[in-house]
């Protein structure tokens, strides 16, 4: 059987959103899932750069993060017709209106425990968000968010291959309970 087989149909008919904070995994589970799967990877920071011509830095930098949020939900707009992996940015769950968009795929939440995710991020570099005094603050504040998704798979002692493997074994889950 193959994978999207195995995922269910509803996986066919819809996107797969991947939301959760900085450095959970979502890019690299992503990549891999698309590939598992057979279905394009989308990373949304990379489409939020491509609207805007410039990089998420500059965007922080000249634009601020409400700039930068609306360029995202442009973005999600944007992919939220198209059947792929999409993983999104940390704070996509913190504008109301782009639940509207997640909310017509499966959303599935990758969390860690706080130290597992402070190794992961390191310095923070290139995380225009990451306060070494105040990311833990960050990390609370949308914990609730995140587990507005339909799926939450906790990465902290997982693989990323573990986490494709749970995320599959999920979609069968809620697959199962939506026929």
């Amino acid at each position: 059987m193959g994978e999207a087989q195995r995922a269910g149909k509803a996986l066919l008919r819809s996107p797969i959103y991947l939301i959760g904070f900085m450095a959970v995994g979502k890019s690299t589970v992503g990549l891999m899932l698309a590939e598992r799967l057979g279905l394009p990877f989308v990373d949304l920071d990379k489409v939020v750069e491509e609207l805007r011509g410039l990089c998420i830095s500059e965007i922080f930098q000249m634009e601020g993060e409400e700039g930068f949020r609306e360029w995202e939900t442009r973005a999600l707009r944007q992919v939220s017709n198209g059947l792929a992996v999409v993983a999104t940015g940390g704070g996509v769950v913190t504008k109301e209106e782009n639940w509207r968009y997640l909310q017509q795929g499966i959303t599935v939440a990758l969390v860690a425990s706080p130290e597992a995710l402070k190794r992961r991020i390191g310095s923070g570099e290139g995380r225009p968000l990451y306060d070494a005094s105040s990311w833990k603050a960050l990390l609370y504040e949308r914990e609730p968010l995140y587990r507005r998704a339909q799926v939450v798979i906790d990465t902290t002692w997982l693989t990323p291959g573990e986490v494709v493997e749970s995320i599959l074994e999920a979609l069968d889950e809620l697959e199962s309970v939506g026929s």
